[in-house]
């Protein structure tokens, strides 16, 4: 594994090395924020994304770039979100509703169109990693914008898409993103059962 690892970084710049690891400590910490429910769980994120977003240009992998895109853009919505007290009663964790599970179904056929799309328009061969990466945006896209509400259904979201990125990103040679996939996985999974634990205190108060 380390090996594995090692040898994907053999012929890139330090530059390059130094930015990924970046955003792989700024992306466990919005994580781990996020688990805490932590407002720290956005700046954090957009710190991470918007490197990603680089990263991810360069290496031509356009809808997870357009899908970071988004995230940076969900990140100050959900900053905004999380913050809004003056206006909004204090924003708890739920489970969505029947307009709400709609709602997230058409945003993640929205996202994959769009994903779609944006492969055509940089003219690029679409390959079956690629419609992994397409369908991947769709799940991650509203998985962020669940989590902006504050809804237990981002982390199964986020638990189903991460377990796909682990094995995409490993194939396209970013070994410290795969890696930063498979603990975001782990740390979903805590977060998921911590979210509804805390949801379950509600619904006994």
């Amino acid at each position: 594994m380390l090996d594995f690892l090692i040898n994907q970084y053999k012929e890139a710049s330090n530059f390059q090395i130094s930015l990924e690891f970046v955003a792989f400590i700024f992306g466990i910490l919005s994580v781990y924020f996020a688990k805490k429910e932590n407002i720290w769980v956005y700046p954090t994120g957009l710190i991470s994304t918007v490197i990603t977003v680089y990263l991810l240009y360069q290496a031509k992998y356009f809808g997870d770039m357009t899908m970071n895109f988004y995230y940076s853009i969900m990140s100050v919505y959900g900053w905004y979100k999380w913050s809004t007290k003056s206006t909004e009663p204090d924003l708890l964790i739920s489970r969505t509703s029947t307009k709400e599970k709609i709602i997230g179904f058409g945003l993640f056929i929205l996202t994959m169109i769009i994903t779609y799309f944006v492969y055509v328009f940089f003219d690029y061969k679409l390959e079956i990693p690629n419609y992994i990466d397409i369908f991947t945006s769709g799940i991650f896209f509203t998985a962020m914008w669940y989590m902006a509400l504050k809804k237990l259904e981002s982390w199964t979201l986020w638990i189903i898409g991460d377990c796909i990125a682990v094995p995409l990103f490993a194939h396209r040679g970013l070994g410290m993103l795969s890696l930063q996939y498979l603990i975001f996985t782990i740390l979903a999974v805590m977060a998921y059962l911590q979210w509804k634990k805390i949801l379950n205190s509600y619904q006994q108060v």
